[in-house]
């Protein structure tokens, strides 16, 4: 997904084995002008085909289903060219599950009763290519699942390792998103403008062969350079 303007709606695809939620979603989310509701799924090994038929955006997966769950289904996605971003579902922000499927790259996580309007402008501004997690909830997710000595040692020498390919520009700009700074914000704190603030967060996704800003901030969390 771009980071440029968009000029059709979000075409978003809810995936969840409980046909009520789905209802409900569908209805909040689709009477919006800038969002279409193209399908749906009641099981993580639908998504596939259904992302071949529907060509959305944006998915809205829950992570616990019968056949497929959430995290496996969008670990086979993010394996697929060109995938949707991936927004997973939860009733527990403290799962660690949740992590694991922004380590595979989903863009964010919902507690599924979050509030419509929150909700819609957390679609919104993942298919704009912003993370959906503030700063104290990335935090809170990293720091349930930290590991400590060698583990911590080896991760922190593999990230930085991977950190040596960005210029000390796109350095910068990794470490704003690891604070969780949105493009506005960060385009005013690294006195740039938001399409060059954007520029180089495309470059250094594709350097650090990352899906989304989440993962940049993990990476940095790894480093020790938030």
């Amino acid at each position: 997904m771009s980071d440029g303007e968009r000029t059709a709606p979000v075409r978003l695809a809810i995936v969840d084995d409980d046909p009520l939620v789905r209802r409900v979603l569908s209805f909040m989310l689709g009477g919006c002008e800038d969002i279409e509701i193209v399908a749906e799924a009641s099981d993580g090994d639908e998504v596939a085909a259904m992302v071949d038929a529907h060509a959305p955006d944006v998915v809205l997966m829950d992570l616990r289903m019968s056949r497929m769950d959430g995290l496996t289904a969008t670990e086979l996605l993010m394996k697929r060219p060109g995938p949707p971003q991936v927004i997973v579902l939860t009733t527990f922000d403290t799962d660690e599950y949740v992590l694991r499927a922004l380590q595979a790259g989903a863009a964010g996580f919902l507690l599924k009763d979050t509030p419509p309007p929150q909700m819609l402008e957390a679609v919104r501004r993942v298919a704009a290519g912003e993370a959906t997690l503030s700063p104290a909830v990335l935090r809170r997710l990293i720091t349930r699942v930290t590991m400590t000595g060698s583990g911590a040692n080896r991760r922190q020498k593999e990230a930085r390792q991977r950190l040596q390919q960005l210029t000390a520009r796109e350095l910068e700009v990794a470490r704003a998103v690891g604070r969780g700074l949105t493009n506005a914000e960060l385009a005013g704190e690294l006195f740039m403008s938001v399409a060059t603030v954007k520029a180089h967060v495309s470059r250094l996704l594709a350097k650090l062969d990352l899906e989304n800003r989440v993962q940049v901030a993990l990476l940095v969390h790894d480093a020790d350079l938030d």
